[in-house]
């Protein structure tokens, strides 16, 4: 393995570019930020083959992309600070739980983006800052700066984000329906986190990067999310703020004798009624051809596109789930029983 740092190319704004710095930052793994600004854009296309970020450059001068690869890949190349266990319960709801994540939590992220105007105007300048002046957020924009980079928001909105909130079927007229499952989303977290650091207990794991990745680049960041969080503000900016400072010491073993904590019931009660209404509803139709399907999780039918990626991602987890003997575990199939989300990767 060769030595150096890693080059992390992507947008502060984004949700798996922070997925993507929070494992870095985690392991300790030596890395920089190399922002996807216009002037380098065309290169790093050409040379990734995909518009998509984060891409990470490797010291030894690979160029790679999706977070669903490169988080295995350096869970694995930095071992002694390993964020994937290795016992059937534990893995299985590590990569149950990122999958569910990664492909969940970006309805919120682009409809409280995209669909609010003052939400529109405040992100425009803040991508400015990274793509043309290569710059971090965290530095401050002067007036004329802003004035500089206020048509960005709206150039985006109808460049991106417009088409976006409307394939995934979370526009304007299903506010009421995002926010309710956004409430309901942080009530399971907030259950959870009452009594654990983390997903898993006391030790991160890749599903952690996901959430952790969301909130900062989105629901913690952005005005119109941010306004959302109401008594839960605290619990989310507190567990998000673990994964972007300095990591202190050795990190947690993983609990004994794989047990994962009482509390992870909640959120699978929450997904369950969720994302495993959307994900198998979205498969089969794009199995079957269908450009569109349909789905509830308890605020009404919801239309959106189908995504071919997401069966991609399911097999992924299926492949894990066997290599971890997962299906065999006594655990496993009594924390799973009856909630349909085995069935959905093994179908």
């Amino acid at each position: 393995m060769y030595r150096g740092d890693y080059q992390l190319i992507g947008s502060e704004l984004s949700f798996f570019t922070r997925k993507l710095e929070a494992q870095l930052r985690c392991q300790q793994i030596p890395w920089c930020y190399l922002f996807k600004t216009e002037e380098r854009k065309a290169e790093l296309e050409a040379k990734a083959g995909t518009h998509f970020i984060p891409l990470l450059m490797t010291p030894d001068k690979w160029l790679i992309h999706d977070t669903i690869a490169i988080g295995p890949m350096l869970s694995e190349r930095f071992g002694q600070r390993a964020v994937i266990p290795t016992t059937p319960l534990q893995r299985a709801c590590c990569f149950i739980l990122e999958d569910a994540f990664n492909h969940w939590l970006g309805r919120v992220c682009v409809h409280s983006r995209w669909c609010y105007p003052n939400n529109v105007a405040w992100v425009g300048p803040r991508f400015g800052a990274n793509m043309v002046f290569d710059r971090s957020i965290d530095e401050r924009l002067s007036a004329t700066e802003l004035e500089q980079l206020a048509s960005i928001g709206p150039m985006m909105y109808e460049g991106f984000g417009k088409a976006v909130c409307e394939a995934n079927g979370v526009g304007p007229e299903q506010a009421t329906a995002v926010q309710g499952d956004f409430k309901n989303m942080l009530d399971a977290l907030a259950a959870h986190f009452a009594d654990n650091n983390f997903l898993l207990g006391d030790r991160p794991c890749l599903a952690d990067f996901a959430l952790a990745g969301a909130s900062k680049a989105h629901f913690i960041c952005d005005p119109e999310p941010e306004s959302w969080l109401g008594q839960h503000r605290h619990m989310l900016q507190q567990y998000t703020d673990q994964f972007f400072g300095d990591w202190q010491g050795d990190l947690a073993p993983w609990p004994e004798d794989d047990q994962v904590p009482a509390t992870l019931s909640t959120l699978l009660d929450y997904l369950q009624g969720s994302y495993y209404q959307s994900a198998p509803a979205n498969i089969a139709a794009g199995l079957a051809g269908e450009t569109y399907y349909e789905y509830d999780c308890g605020f009404g039918t919801t239309h959106a596109r189908t995504q071919r990626r997401l069966n991609v991602a399911r097999l992924h987890v299926q492949d894990e789930l066997l290599k971890a003997g997962a299906t065999d575990d006594d655990q496993v199939k009594a924390l799973f029983a009856g909630r349909g989300i085995l069935e959905h990767y093994f179908a």
